[in-house]
């Protein structure tokens, strides 16, 4: 109750917590103590850390460290204005232009975060009359761009391809049409068909948009991300990602011709009307991308690690899916029954989140494992042995 006689306007709230909390949908808040790494302290309980996307290991490398210190020395913290009025420093500018050298592109634009990225440019692209072609288990940022651009969308199931065709062939008359794709999918940790989607871009003369938020600095050859890893980047028309997973760094980019990145630039609303990220930022991704340049190790060492202990968990009797990267989904089905391990996982001092509606389909709940440059031997052993003991 609100202590007074008048009508609460919240009615109904506490009692749909109370639903959630009993299907086992209610998060939790916590807090971290300390720097993100593959130990953390978690709500006072120190975990080793298999909840982060921190690929690399640079969220708390002391070079990234060091590059956004020195920048907040120099231009401060907050940019105190949207990009296009005084909010761009010359840092912005400068990551802008590595970024679009490391991704092979002409130009790059770097946003306050990956949604925000995602939301702007897919509704600077698109709008009524033109037609968007998603991959049914894309981010909610990608789906939530596709509803605000106002567009026909067309959600086809997950990497199907031959239902792709269908959609695109029964569907010529827009003026427009966009294919999107994440690259590296969040939850299920596979990879994006990416040759067939761009065949299909080209045969029906559509743009193609691939999200490398979690890939870019741990796939390819230079570490630009899945469309590297298919020898597809010079095919794909829109490169977006973020700096706030491998690159262990804050804010969400586009990268891609010079035309298009200054049509973004001019019509996204998430740009155009946002306060630009801190400079410090920026400065810190500069650090990391050189370090991805300077240390191919990291990434190759990463997914070799990556199959061994995916294999590994397969012979325990576990679902994991056919991905390929450090995501490796350990499927259960129900929600309750995915929290119940996670807590198990925690009282053996083991951080596995629990993932559940919305983020995957009701039925699909898992543990979602995300494995870092700086996990040991020793706390891979301990998390495999957690998962051997509570296997049934």
């Amino acid at each position: 109750m609100n202590g007074s006689t008048e009508p609460d306007r919240l009615h109904g709230l506490d009692e749909q917590l109370r639903q959630w909390t009993d299907a086992g949908l209610r998060r939790h808040l916590a807090a971290r103590a300390g720097s993100q790494g593959p130990t953390i302290v978690l709500d006072g309980r120190p975990l080793v850390n298999f909840g982060a996307n921190d690929y690399l290991g640079l969220a708390a490398d002391e070079r990234v460290i060091a590059a956004a210190v020195e920048s907040v020395r120099h231009e401060g913290w907050g940019s105190g204005a949207s990009p296009l009025v005084a909010g761009r420093s010359e840092t912005h500018s400068a990551f802008e232009t590595d970024l679009a050298e490391f991704k092979g592109t002409e130009a790059a634009l770097i946003f306050a975060s990956g949604y925000a990225a995602n939301l702007g440019t897919i509704s600077a692209l698109t709008s009524q009359g033109d037609a968007i072609y998603s991959d049914e288990k894309n981010h909610a940022s990608i789906i939530d761009g596709c509803r605000l651009s106002g567009s026909a969308v067309h959600v086809y199931p997950h990497r199907d391809v031959g239902r792709l065709n269908e959609l695109l062939r029964e569907s010529a008359q827009y003026r427009r049409r966009l294919i999107v794709t994440d690259g590296l999918f969040s939850m299920d940790g596979d990879l994006a068909p990416l040759p067939e989607l761009a065949e299909l871009a080209r045969q029906y003369d559509c743009l193609l948009m691939v999200d490398e938020a979690h890939s870019t600095g741990v796939f390819g050859q230079h570490g630009r991300g899945v469309s590297e890893h298919f020898g597809m980047h010079d095919q794909v028309d829109v490169h977006l990602g973020t700096m706030s997973k491998a690159l262990g760094s804050a804010g969400g980019f586009v990268c891609g011709r010079r035309t298009l990145v200054e049509w973004i630039a001019q019509r996204a609303r998430s740009y155009v009307f946002s306060t630009a990220p801190p400079a410090a930022a920026s400065a810190a991704a500069l650090a990391a991308l050189q370090i991805v340049r300077d240390e191919p190790h990291r990434r190759k060492e990463l997914l070799t690690r990556s199959r061994m202990i995916r294999q590994a968990i397969v012979q325990q009797g576990w679902s994991v899916g056919q991905g390929e990267g450090p995501i490796l989904p350990v499927y259960v089905g129900q929600a309750a029954r995915a929290m119940e391990l996670a807590g198990a996982m925690a009282d053996r001092g083991l951080y596995v989140p629990g993932i559940r509606p919305p983020s995957v389909p009701e039925g699909e709940s898992l543990l979602r494992i995300s494995l870092c440059y700086g996990h040991t031997p020793a706390m891979v052993e301990r998390l495999l042995a957690g998962l051997a003991e509570l296997a049934w």
